[in-house]
C-alpha cells in the first residue's frame, strides 16, 4: 500500500533552479504509419537510410541495388543515439554555442536486411559476400555536416569535407589496460594494439571536450564458434565466452564468418569466427581473440576526419548502452554513468584519474587519452532501504585476483575484458536491463532505464519490484515479469558525483494506464502512459525526453483493447525523495520499494512514431529551436511484398508502396520558438 511522504536519508538539498514548464498538449496514442506531433509544430525527414554523404554515390535507389562500397558514403542503417556539435569547416572545431550549422553524428545499430538488399535469403549459408560486405558498412556511425536554412528547417550538406562513415572495417586502436594485453592479440594485430570496426552501437557519450562516444551494445552476436570449440579453450576462456554469449556452436546473428576469405579481403569475413582454428598458444594466427575488441566505448573526433578512433578500454566491456557524463568541474575528477543492456545486468559509473582542466575542451584524442586511459569502474549495489553503493572493479580489491572462484583476475586487463563476471564476483544488483542514462543538468541527479525484464522469474528486489502478467496486469504464480519497465533516479551523496553511495527511488513505473493501481503505481493516465522506456536525455534547460522501444502496448491485451506505437514524451522531473514508499505485490508477499511522486501533468507524450518503428536518439541545437530524432526500423516485422510500413515515403505519398527506411527527423515549431516549453 502507499504510505506518506518519505524523506530518504540524504535527501535535504539546497535549492536548484526550476525547468521551464511545458507548454503543448499531449499527443494521443496511434497506431497508424505517421509521425505525429502537438499542433503548432512541423517536421522534415533529413538523413535516410541509403542518403548519400557526398556528390558523386548516387541516390538511394529503393530497390536493394546499391553496392557495398556505397555504403561507404551513404546513410547506414538503424539510426540510434544522435548528437549535435556547433562548428563549421573554417575553424574544424567544436562551438558550444553555435546553431545554425555544425555536425551530426549518429549510430547506426543494426539491419533490417530484408529491406536492404536485393534476393535476400537469410537461411543461405555461405553467405553472399558482397551482401555481407553491404551490411558491414551499413553498421557503425555517420558524422553528417548540417546547416540551417532561412524557415529554421535544416539540410545535409552533401560533399562537405567533414562527412565521414565509421563501417564495422574502420582501423581502431585500442586504448587503456587492456591495449597490447593477451587479450587483444590477433592474427591482424599480433602487439594487440589494433582492432577494425564497430558494431551495434546504441547509445552514446558526449565528452566535456567534444567528441562522440559509440557504445557498443549487442556485438557478442556477430560471432560464430564451433560445435567442438572448448575442447580448444582453457576453462576460464570457455567461462568468459558464455558469459557474454558466445557459446560453443555460436551461428553468429548474420552468418558473417561464413563467407570465405579472398586474397583482398584483408580476412574481413574470417574474422568473426571466434573458434581457435591456428595453431599458436596466444591466437596470433587466428580470432579467436576477436571478440575481445568488441563491447567498448569508442571515442570518435566528429572534427578531425581523418583520425582514427580509439577504443576506451577503461570504461568496461559490456553490452554497453551508453555512456553519459556528470557536468566536467575544474579541478575534479570527470564521472561517466553506463548500464549494459541485458536482462539482469548491471549499472556502472567510471571515475576518471585526471581532474578536468577546462583548457581541453578542442582537446581531442589527447584529452581522451588523458581522461578515459586511467580511472576507476565502479559498479552499483541497489539496497532495499532506498540507499546504494559504488564498488570499485579494481585488480586486487574486493576479490578480483588469480584466486577469484569465478574467474582467474591476473590483471587489471582480465578485470576489464570479464566486467560481467568481476561485477558478478561483487554481488551487484541485477536490474531490469538497464539502458539508457542521463544527469540533471539543474541538480545533478542521475536517471537510467530499465527497460522491461520477461525474465526477472520471481526474483523480485526494491530497485526492480514488479513482476505481473502483462496480458491482465495482475500479480499471479505466473507472472512473466516486469512487461513496462521503469525509469530509476539517484542522487550522489553530497550532491558528489565522484562519491561511493547514493539513494535511489523510481520516478516512473511504466504501464498502460488501464493497469491495476498496484502495477501503475506512478498513476499514468492517457496523455502519459508507456511502455520499455529505453532513450532518455536531458536537454540544459533541464527537462527529460524519454522515449520507447516496446512491443507490450503495440498490441491489444485482454484486459485492455488500447495499442499504440512506440512514442517519445517530455517530463519536468521533479527530484528523490519527492514520493513515498509503496509495497509492490510478489506471488508471496510485497516487496517494498521507493517511488517518486506521480508526474500528472508535467509528464506529456510529445510524439508517435509510424508502424512497427524504434523513437531512439534525440538532440536539440543550443537555442532549443531544432530537434533532431531517429525513428528506427519502420516496419520491421514485414515483409517484400508486402512491407508492414511504408514510412518516411508515406508521409508525402499516402498511397506509397516504398520499402520502409530509418531516419533523422528535424522537428521546429511553426512560430520558430522554444520546443516543448510556453
Amino acid at each position: 500500500m502507499m504510505l506518506g511522504g518519505l524523506a530518504l536519508p540524504g535527501s535535504a538539498q539546497a535549492a536548484v533552479p526550476a525547468a521551464p514548464a511545458l507548454g503543448f498538449t499531449a499527443v494521443d496514442k496511434s497506431t497508424d504509419d505517421y509521425v505525429h506531433l502537438p499542433a503548432g509544430y512541423t517536421f522534415s525527414v533529413l538523413y535516410a537510410l541509403g542518403d548519400p554523404i557526398n556528390t558523386t554515390t548516387p541516390a538511394w535507389a529503393g530497390d536493394g541495388s546499391e553496392t557495398a562500397e556505397s555504403y561507404n558514403y551513404r546513410a547506414g542503417d538503424h539510426h540510434d543515439a544522435i548528437a549535435f556539435f556547433g562548428g563549421d569547416a573554417a575553424s574544424a572545431q567544436w562551438d558550444p554555442a553555435r546553431s545554425d550549422e555544425g555536425l551530426l553524428v549518429m549510430n547506426h545499430e543494426a539491419l533490417t536486411t530484408i529491406y536492404l538488399h536485393q534476393n535476400y535469403d537469410m537461411n543461405a549459408a555461405p553467405r553472399n559476400g558482397e551482401q555481407v560486405l553491404k551490411e558491414m558498412n551499413a553498421h557503425g556511425v555517420s558524422v553528417v555536416k548540417v546547416k540551417r536554412n532561412a524557415n529554421g528547417s535544416m539540410r545535409v550538406a552533401r560533399g562537405d569535407k567533414l562527412n565521414r562513415r565509421i563501417t564495422a572495417q574502420t582501423p581502431m586502436l585500442m586504448r587503456g589496460p587492456v591495449r597490447g594485453s593477451r587479450f587483444a592479440v590477433t592474427k591482424y594485430d599480433p602487439t594487440g594494439r589494433k582492432a577494425r570496426g564497430t558494431v551495434n552501437n546504441c547509445a552514446h557519450g558526449e565528452t566535456p571536450w567534444g567528441t562522440y562516444l559509440a557504445c557498443e551494445e549487442n556485438w557478442a552476436g556477430y560471432f560464430g564458434r564451433g560445435a567442438s570449440d572448448n575442447a580448444a579453450r582453457s576453462t576460464a576462456d570457455v567461462t568468459l565466452l558464455n558469459r557474454y554469449g558466445i557459446g560453443q556452436g555460436a551461428g553468429g546473428r548474420h552468418k558473417w564468418h561464413t563467407v570465405t576469405d579472398l586474397p583482398d579481403t584483408g580476412e574481413r569475413f574470417s574474422r568473426w569466427n571466434a573458434s581457435v582454428t591456428g595453431t599458436s598458444s596466444d591466437g596470433s594466427d587466428d580470432y579467436r581473440n576477436e571478440a575481445n575488441q568488441f563491447g567498448w566505448c569508442v571515442e570518435i573526433d566528429p572534427f578531425k576526419p581523418v583520425s582514427t578512433p580509439r577504443k576506451r578500454t577503461a570504461l568496461g566491456r559490456v553490452a554497453h548502452e551508453g555512456a553519459w557524463f556528470a557536468p566536467a568541474v575544474a579541478g575534479q575528477p570527470l564521472v561517466a554513468y553506463m548500464g549494459d543492456d541485458s536482462r539482469n545486468e548491471y549499472v556502472y559509473k567510471y571515475v576518471s584519474d585526471a581532474v578536468w582542466d577546462p583548457a581541453d575542451v578542442n582537446g581531442g584524442y589527447a584529452a581522451g587519452d588523458k581522461y578515459l586511459d586511467k580511472g576507476t569502474l565502479y559498479v552499483a549495489k541497489f539496497n532495499n532501504d532506498g540507499t546504494g553503493e559504488w564498488v570499485a572493479l579494481k585488480y586486487n580489491s574486493n576479490g578480483l585476483n588469480s584466486s577469484n572462484a569465478l574467474f582467474p583476475f591476473t590483471s587489471q586487463a582480465a578485470v576489464l575484458v570479464a566486467t560481467r563476471l568481476a561485477a558478478d564476483s561483487v554481488g551487484a544488483t541485477k536490474m531490469d536491463r538497464p539502458e539508457w542514462g542521463g544527469v540533471n543538468p539543474l541538480n545533478g541527479e542521475v536517471y537510467m532505464t530499465m527497460t522491461n525484464n520477461s525474465q526477472r522469474n520471481g526474483q523480485q528486489n526494491a530497485a526492480n519490484p514488479r513482476a505481473y502478467d502483462a496480458d491482465t496486469g495482475s500479480y499471479t504464480t505466473s507472472q512473466n515479469g516486469n512487461v513496462n519497465g521503469h525509469v530509476i533516479r539517484w542522487r550522489e551523496t553530497g550532491g558528489d558525483h565522484t562519491a561511493m553511495s547514493f539513494n535511489w527511488d523510481i520516478y516512473v513505473f511504466a504501464s498502460r494506464a488501464a493497469y491495476p493501481a498496484n502495477v501503475n503505481i506512478s498513476a499514468l493516465d492517457a496523455s502519459n502512459d508507456m511502455s520499455s522506456p529505453d532513450g532518455i536525455w536531458f536537454d540544459p534547460r533541464g527537462l527529460l525526453w524519454i522515449q520507447t522501444d516496446d512491443g507490450a502496448y503495440t498490441q491489444a491485451v485482454a484486459g485492455d483493447s488500447t495499442a499504440t506505437n512506440c512514442m517519445m514524451l517530455v517530463a519536468v522531473p521533479g527530484e528523490v525523495g519527492d514520493g513515498a514508499h509503496y509495497d509492490v505485490p510478489t506471488a508471496t508477499g510485497t516487496v517494498r520499494t521507493y517511488v517518486g511522486a506521480a508526474p500528472g501533468s508535467n509528464l506529456r507524450r510529445f510524439l508517435v512514431g509510424p508502424k512497427d518503428c524504434e523513437i531512439t536518439g534525440v538532440c536539440m541545437t543550443p537555442d532549443h529551436k531544432t530537434m533532431f530524432v531517429n525513428i528506427q526500423h519502420p516496419g520491421e516485422g514485414g515483409t517484400l511484398p508486402p512491407t508492414l510500413s511504408n514510412w518516411p515515403e508515406k508521409e508525402t505519398n499516402p498511397s506509397s508502396t516504398a520499402r520502409p527506411r530509418s531516419a533523422t527527423i528535424v522537428i521546429r515549431r511553426l512560430d520558430g520558438g522554444e520546443i516543448a516549453v510556453a
